[in-house]
């Protein structure tokens, strides 16, 4: 049923709009069987290996292959990985489509992924007409989420407690406008970090990867423009809306 739904939309875009081109595709693999099959499952599509990068290989640009319209990044390594090439990608080439491919994917990796530029996600478990599909609609402008991240965006937003979500803006008229570019998820770590816990308790409460928050933490300072930690924790003094202390979502 998905393979069909997505393989509509795909044909019906395809003839609205003529694609039939090929379209300059790159892999960024740690794994060398992972990447030998995704370069099978594209052979004879329009979606060929034009450029492949390793993990730990910065060198995206540079070579003597077409600039890549669209990425396909292995996501199974560690979340700073997967985040650090993705930044890298678009860093590169800003217009850049991106698809992650993982076993399985955290809600936190997704959310931090996105922020990066992913812009969408498709399980290493799916059929290669499914994958096919998803990188149609990805090359259309459109964004594939698997059905089990959007029930655990669904189950989430039900359960964060009002006290870890983004003040509105009435809430926060006369504070500084960074305040509603941060997700529940990042607002509670930054109340931790205001609290000056390290990164391992806050990870134990949260109940994910230590590597995870490191992540999110790097997000954060990003996004509020700081510089380290403890600046961090003097921006969300003045910035972050006084309450009783929050648990901690998980």
């Amino acid at each position: 049923m998905l393979g069909d739904e997505y393989g509509c939309a795909a044909r019906a875009n395809e003839q609205a709009d003529g694609s039939g081109r090929q379209v300059a595709t790159a892999l960024l693999c740690g794994n060398a069987l992972v990447e030998a099959g995704l370069t099978h499952l594209l052979t004879g599509t329009r979606f060929g290996v034009a450029d492949r990068g390793r993990i730990g290989d910065s060198s995206l640009s540079g070579r003597a292959d077409p600039e890549p319209a669209l990425y396909i990044v292995d996501a199974s390594g560690s979340p700073q990985q997967t985040i650090t090439l993705v930044e890298d990608a678009k860093r590169q080439h800003p217009a850049v489509r991106i698809v992650a491919i993982a076993n399985s994917f955290d809600l936190n990796l997704v959310q931090l992924a996105v922020t990066a530029g992913v812009d969408s996600f498709c399980l290493s478990t799916a059929g290669r007409e499914v994958l096919i599909n998803i990188l149609e609609l990805t090359i259309l402008g459109e964004q594939v989420l698997p059905r089990s991240v959007i029930q655990s965006l669904l189950k989430e937003a039900s359960t964060v407690p009002s006290c870890a979500r983004t003040p509105s803006t009435s809430e926060h008229s006369a504070s500084d406008p960074r305040v509603e570019k941060l997700s529940p998820r990042e607002t509670v770590i930054l109340q931790s970090l205001m609290g000056g816990e390290a990164n391992k308790v806050i990870a134990r409460r949260l109940e994910i990867t230590e590597a995870t928050i490191k992540v999110h933490v790097k997000s954060i300072l990003r996004k509020i423009g700081a510089a380290n930690r403890t600046q961090a924790a003097m921006w969300a003094n003045e910035n972050l809306r006084r309450t009783e202390k929050c648990p901690l979502v998980n």
